[in-house]
């Protein structure tokens, strides 16, 4: 969807409602994605080495359940109990800082259900690589001071004002007990946290799935994320293409109706995006609300509209095979949440092993970021551009390869 179609439909909307080689760099707390770009300037290609180079990034799938029932996902309505131990994961780290994996992203899920995730984090923290939590918040509270122990930073879920997001939750008191959650944290953070002094004590940052129950609360949103004391907001749209997320198969079109706009509420969206860059503009300024006002357009308004055929997909920018990793509750290893595992960490007892494989080589030099139809669709992308630290220009906030990480 080009700029002009987007202006036209502003104007018309009503009114809101082993080869792998072992860099000798110290970890780095905080990692994120470089912003998505526009149609000029080009920017340079992404490194993707191969044999992969370095490993920055992994993303821990702890525990397979979760304590929400969100509308979006479909992690929940799995019954099973399926985790990885304690014992194991500590097995492989050592393998994984020789990789050179500076951050471990706690996804799920619910990472905070683990029987024993503190062990787990004990041994991260001994091979000095950081740790980020992605979080519901509903446990927050209680584990508080363990998570300011040992966590670089907290990534919470925000679906909206107290109402709303109540609702997307499934969950009587759920913003309550998010809210006392980051209360907690923020008692605990200042005497704990093993961030550097110059940044938060402990960088709490939210993220939001914007879909059909909350695109016309915006506004809400963010002041929502302001009322909680949160560093950051984040907005993406919903992932409704991909088995991802606990899905046996993809969506049909009912499930996705369920979830995604529909082509007469994308005015509305137009709209809301405009009262948001008209009304918050320090919030953009400042970096509070992560995306800049076309970024959102992008991210958000083009993707529905090309949902809807309005368009094309907006252009992604992405890495993510090639510097990072998903290894899921049962040890399935993915190159990204999105795209076919290539292989199982519990069998392999390798991650090298798993990635480095025939299979997974040719996997990569198979994938044209661009012309892929599962990269075409994604809502979340990892643009990592350097080999010595944080991503080229980053700041120091939530890893953007989680974005999408239902919680």
């Amino acid at each position: 969807m080009t700029a002009p179609a987007r202006a036209r439909a502003r104007r018309a909307a009503p009114a809101p409602a082993s080869a792998l080689a072992a860099p000798a760099q110290a970890p780095v707390p905080h990692t994120q994605a470089v912003p998505l770009p526009g149609p000029e300037p080009p920017l340079p290609p992404l490194p993707r080495p191969e044999p992969l180079a370095e490993l920055p990034i992994v993303i821990l799938y702890p525990h397979s359940r979760c304590n929400c029932r969100c509308l979006m996902c479909d992690i929940w309505r799995d019954t099973a109990k399926r985790e990885l131990g304690a014992a194991e994961v500590t097995r492989w780290v050592g393998e994984w800082r020789r990789l050179g994996v500076r951050q471990v992203v706690l996804s799920g899920g619910e990472a905070l259900l683990h029987s024993d995730l503190w062990t787990i984090c004990e041994g991260l923290r001994q091979a000095g690589i950081s740790i980020t939590l992605l979080s519901t918040g509903l446990l927050l509270s209680r584990d508080a001071a363990r998570v300011a122990r040992y966590c670089a930073e907290v990534i919470v879920s925000l679906d909206g004002p107290e109402a709303v997001h109540d609702r997307i939750r499934n969950l009587p008191r759920a913003y309550q007990k998010l809210a006392a959650g980051v209360a907690a944290l923020r008692a605990q953070a200042p005497a704990t946290a093993p961030v550097p002094s110059s940044t938060p004590a402990l960088p709490i940052t939210g993220r939001c799935t914007v879909q059909r129950l909350n695109f016309r609360h915006l506004r809400a949103t963010a002041a929502a994320a302001r009322e909680l004391g949160l560093d950051r907001l984040s907005f993406l749209a919903a992932d409704v293409s991909t088995d991802a997320f606990n899905r046996p198969q993809p969506w049909e079109p009912g499930r996705v109706a369920e979830v995604a706009l529909a082509a007469a509420e994308l005015p509305e969206l137009a709209a809301e995006l405009d009262a948001l860059e008209r009304e918050r503009p320090d919030d953009f300024a400042s970096g509070f609300l992560a995306e800049t006002p076309d970024k959102l357009r992008r991210r958000l308004y083009d993707y529905y509209a090309a949902l809807r055929g309005q368009g094309d997909f907006p252009a992604n920018r992405c890495n993510a095979p090639w510097v990072s990793t998903v290894i899921e509750a049962d040890g399935t290893v993915r190159p990204c949440f999105f795209q076919p595992p290539l292989g199982n960490l519990r069998q392999a007892e390798s991650l090298a092993a798993v990635l480095d494989s025939p299979r997974a080589r040719a996997w990569r030099r198979g994938l044209d970021v661009a012309t892929d139809p599962i990269c075409r669709k994604c809502v979340c992308t990892l643009a990592w551009e350097t080999s010595a630290g944080m991503p080229a220009g980053a700041p120091a906030t939530a890893p953007p390869h989680t974005a999408e990480t239902r919680t």
